[in-house]
């Protein structure tokens, strides 16, 4: 991640005319730690703040080593000018989710929650769901909570870190799904090995009337290379599919 990707944008349709013209810095899958150099957080916050957006997303995986390792690079992306929303990844849980909580202490945690968005005198609900390993760290999966704001006359956004959980966010009737997890296979071929577990790998896909968007993430596992599935940060524009 000490090399950032040049911002990508696209247009994705959605079926809530609300959401017409919304904007989403989605990023996802930083996994920071001591390879991560402080300077190389100083611009990923710089280009989020050049770009214009109505909210950041972070779907999971913001760490990859103990938060208190990297605390002070973890300050660095509380300046973020707008406001960022997140949800917990695997490697969160593993290094320590609690602390993570305490470091970015600007940020929105969103795991089991709603928040309300006011965007052009409408409200939008942002839903986040606890990644799957919680039940390791005996945290629960709120569902019916989180599906019960399918009621709602509001639009929805589902925020989780893995593809798996679209079929919640088709229960929760969202309009957007956002997700990460995959790195989008990270290194070909293992592109093919992600698909065998998880039903998206990277980008667009549409379900019903939901649209989904994968994204690659920022930094690496394991070996911190990539090939075939560069990393990214996307600017996500909302039109109501009239």
């Amino acid at each position: 991640m000490n090399t950032l990707p040049e911002p990508t944008f696209l247009t994705i349709e959605v079926n809530h005319e609300d959401l017409n013209d919304l904007s989403i810095l989605h990023l996802s899958d930083l996994h920071v730690s001591t390879r991560v150099s402080r300077e190389s957080l100083v611009e990923l916050v710089a280009v989020c703040d050049k770009l214009q957006c109505d909210f950041i997303v972070i779907t999971g995986d913001v760490i990859d080593t103990s938060a208190k390792d990297v605390q002070d690079r973890l300050k660095i992306l509380n300046s973020m000018k707008s406001p960022v929303y997140y949800v917990s990844g695997n490697h969160d849980l593993f290094y320590g989710l609690s602390d993570l909580k305490k470091s970015l202490e600007n940020f929105v945690f969103m795991d089991n929650k709603c928040a309300f968005f006011n965007f052009n005198g409408k409200i939008i609900h942002i839903v986040g769901l606890p990644d799957r390993f919680s039940k390791f760290f005996k945290i629960e999966r709120k569902i019916e909570t989180i599906i019960s704001y399918a009621n709602k006359n509001s639009p929805i956004i589902f925020l989780a870190h893995q593809p798996k959980d679209f079929s919640i966010a088709i229960k929760a009737n969202a309009s957007l799904f956002l997700c990460g997890h995959t790195h989008g296979g990270q290194i070909f071929p293992f592109h093919y090995l992600v698909r065998l577990v998880q039903p998206f790998l990277s980008g667009l896909s549409y379900v019903g009337e939901m649209a989904i968007y994968v994204n690659r993430g920022l930094g690496t596992w394991g070996l911190h290379y990539r090939y075939k599935a560069p990393s990214e940060i996307i600017l996500l524009r909302l039109k109501h599919a009239s």
